[in-house]
């Protein structure tokens, strides 16, 4: 035998606590690649991008490089279909191959459209192809409470959350894709203290809503240094007033003072804003 060929080999599960398997073994069938579908609940439509890997992996089919599709079983007006969990793209170019008739699959236990999106998640929460915001979606459709009540304090401040970075209309405003900003906001401040902080933001009208500007009025709201020095509709008035030269002067300030831009913007915003009148010190 080869002196770099080794066995597969356990490793030591000391101090661990092995988790039994909450469904049963995958089942492997080969089916028509085009009686599959997709679920929008969790799943992404095709981008651009998308459709560009698609034609290189028609281009470029090879079995040696197949990695079967994870479908699960669903019940669809009545009948029973396959659902596509994971591996959209290959079964899409396969579907689209005069070459490819049939195509190995694996099924898993995943009941309903819940336990499908967070099977879903399971699947793609470490691929670089998966953004945040189609990891929330598929967390929504998984009823997941940390995604919900994210939905809730965007709701509640007026703030609507985008499904891709391409969906933005008008000017943008009171929308945003700021998924990662807005989870880690929540998880620091809680939820109301959060929707006060988009309120902030909301409130001014300004194009998309993005993670240097959540993380500048959070700054100023909580931080002892600025949070009582101010009202928050003035604060909301000096982001109006500055409107996009608060960004130009922040970029100044920040490679000036080599301070992180989110850190420049709210100062320049609170230099801004209208100062509450401070009770005169009284005499010892």
């Amino acid at each position: 035998m080869q002196d770099n060929i080794r066995p597969i080999t356990p490793v030591s599960v000391a101090g661990l606590a092995p988790q039994v398997p909450e469904t049963g073994m995958p089942i492997c069938e080969v089916v028509d690649p085009t009686t599959l579908y997709v679920d929008p609940a969790y799943q992404r439509n095709v981008s651009e991008k998308g459709l560009r890997q698609i034609r290189r992996i028609i281009e470029g089919f090879d079995w040696a490089k197949f990695k079967p599709p994870i479908c699960a079983y669903a019940e669809c007006d009545g009948k029973t279909i396959l659902k596509v969990l994971d591996g959209q793209h290959t079964a899409i170019a396969a579907a689209s191959s005069p070459y490819v008739s049939a195509i190995p699959i694996m099924i898993v236990e995943a009941a309903d459209t819940v336990a499908q999106a967070k099977a879903f998640i399971g699947q793609n929460t470490e691929r670089l192809g998966i953004t945040n915001l189609q990891l929330h979606q598929a967390a929504l459709a998984a009823a997941d409470e940390d995604a919900q009540t994210l939905e809730l304090v965007c709701s509640r401040a007026n703030v609507k959350v985008l499904k891709s970075p391409n969906a933005y209309t008008g000017t943008g405003s009171r929308q945003t894709i700021a998924i990662k900003q807005l989870e880690a906001l929540i998880s620091r401040q809680g939820a109301k203290v959060a929707r006060e902080i988009l309120e902030v933001l909301a409130n001014a009208d300004r194009g998309p809503l993005t993670a240097p500007q959540i993380k500048a009025v959070e700054l100023l709201m909580t931080d002892p240094e600025y949070a009582d020095k101010f009202n928050p509709e003035d604060l909301t008035d000096a982001i109006v007033d500055l409107l996009f030269t608060a960004e130009e002067e922040a970029k100044v300030l920040a490679v000036t003072h080599k301070l992180s831009f989110w850190k420049a913007l709210a100062i320049t915003w609170f230099r801004k804003c209208k100062k509450r009148r401070q009770a005169p010190q009284k005499a010892a």
